[in-house]
């Protein structure tokens, strides 16, 4: 997959994680009495809690490595440039 998909992908986790939390102003999960007790509701809070930080995480490490990668690639083209300027053009002796 090419690098630039890789960080748009990234980039759109950090975004969905950051709009959950912003969603956090209307809440998802109500309390009623239909729910068979606090374990679920707590549960479901610690989910709905973790995942936007998750996704942001995420987010930032698949960006990091894209970034690092496509740093590594010029770096390597760099030296490949040197190494065949460097070279002296060899002859054919007849």
């Amino acid at each position: 997959m090419n690098a630039a998909i890789k960080i748009l992908i990234g980039l759109i986790l950090i975004a969905i994680g950051l709009g959950l939390f912003v969603d956090s102003i209307s809440p998802i999960v109500g309390t009623s009495d239909w729910f068979p007790g606090d374990w679920l509701t707590n549960f479901l809070v610690v989910l709905t809690g973790f995942v936007p930080p998750f996704l942001i995480v995420i987010g930032l490490f698949v960006v990091w490595l894209e970034i690092d990668e496509i740093k590594a690639d010029r770096e390597i083209r760099v030296e490949e440039e040197k190494e065949k300027k460097e070279k002296p053009k060899k002859t054919k002796k007849k």
